[in-house]
């Protein structure tokens, strides 16, 4: 047993729940390692546990990814020894903390040249573009995609990869600053969804075609407008839900609209298909950032202690780019 300091919290609700403990950290389980964080992500899906939207078994922690240094390593652990420098993404919930157990098969060895920042920042966001682009909907030269939220977190990685793909890349956003954003990572046009309608803009930069894909995390508030932009036999892939949930769906809707598909995908089952699934996820992500084709842009830091701040930060949209927490 160890005495760290981590964020807990002991209900749901807004970033005020969140504190800042002394808690005792055992040893890792079997297929579990311990990683000393250098670096904590600050994600979207982090404020859904916080909330309830994504329940958790209380009191909890909170965050799913960091990248540090392994302590210890569990009985059946092969791949990682102490002291590789690694990274991981997803559960169990815990990562807003000085060190966390995780398993093995949910962290991946950071290659020279990729900073602990840098894998802190990218892994969950990263991870979500390499399987949304490249295994949910395989983006090819030549096609045209849209993506909402083009200036969030996941929103800069991916289209900038979707560019380096040879796709035109469409992008929404909410303010002439966070458009500018967009279009310096990788967007052709940029759609303000506050002031304009997204799909009739949609209609006029394709001539009419509309598009094969549509990538949605943010919810609620765009699910219309996303299949309205969608071609016939197009797919809206649903990642998230920043403005709220998607609810209430009439399945015919699909028809009317073109004999549409949606998906909503996470990245547990993607990284869970084979055993060395995650680490080749993260190879094909750090090979594209080490080519410099993505460029990770880490816009805000806060310490740990300042978590609550993060999380106001970001629900308020004043964030671009990632967030980290520095332990």
């Amino acid at each position: 047993m160890t005495t760290i300091k981590a964020i807990r919290i002991e209900k749901t609700g807004g970033p005020e729940t969140m504190a800042l403990k002394e808690v005792e950290l055992g040893n890792p389980r079997p297929g579990e390692i311990t990683v000393r964080a250098k670096a904590i992500g600050v994600n979207f899906i982090d404020t859904y546990h916080r909330s309830g939207l994504y329940p958790v078994q209380l009191p909890s922690g909170i965050g799913m990814e960091a990248a540090g240094i392994v302590e210890a390593t569990g009985e059946g652990v092969t791949q990682f020894t102490k002291g590789d420098r690694v990274a991981y993404a997803s559960g169990p919930v815990g990562a807003y903390a000085e060190a966390h157990n995780v398993s093995a098969a949910s962290a991946a060895r950071i290659p020279d040249g990729v900073s602990d920042e840098e894998a802190a920042a990218m892994m969950l966001k990263g991870m979500t573009a390499q399987f949304l682009l490249r295994q949910t909907f395989r983006v090819e030269k030549g096609q045209t995609i849209l993506w909402h939220a083009a200036a969030g977190g996941v929103g800069l990685i991916a289209c900038q990869w979707a560019k380096h793909l040879g796709a035109t890349v469409i992008g929404t956003t909410s303010s002439d600053e966070k458009a500018k954003l967009a279009r310096a990572h990788g967007c052709d046009h940029v759609i303000d969804y506050t002031k304009e309608d997204v799909a009739a803009r949609v209609m006029e930069i394709t001539g009419g075609k509309k598009l094969p894909v549509v990538y949605d995390g943010v919810g609620k508030a765009t699910f219309l407008s996303s299949l309205d932009s969608l071609a016939p036999l197009g797919l809206l892939v649903s990642f998230g839900n920043a403005s709220g949930p998607v609810t209430d769906v009439n399945l015919g809707i699909l028809a009317q609209k073109g004999s549409l598909y949606v998906t909503r995908p996470t990245m547990y089952h993607y990284a869970a298909k084979t055993p060395t699934a995650f680490q080749e996820m993260a190879d094909d992500l750090f090979a594209v950032v080490k080519s410099g084709a993505v460029k990770i842009e880490i816009n805000q830091r806060y310490s740990l202690a300042e978590a609550a701040r993060a999380h106001l930060d970001l629900e308020a949209r004043k964030t671009t780019g990632a967030s980290v927490l520095v332990p």
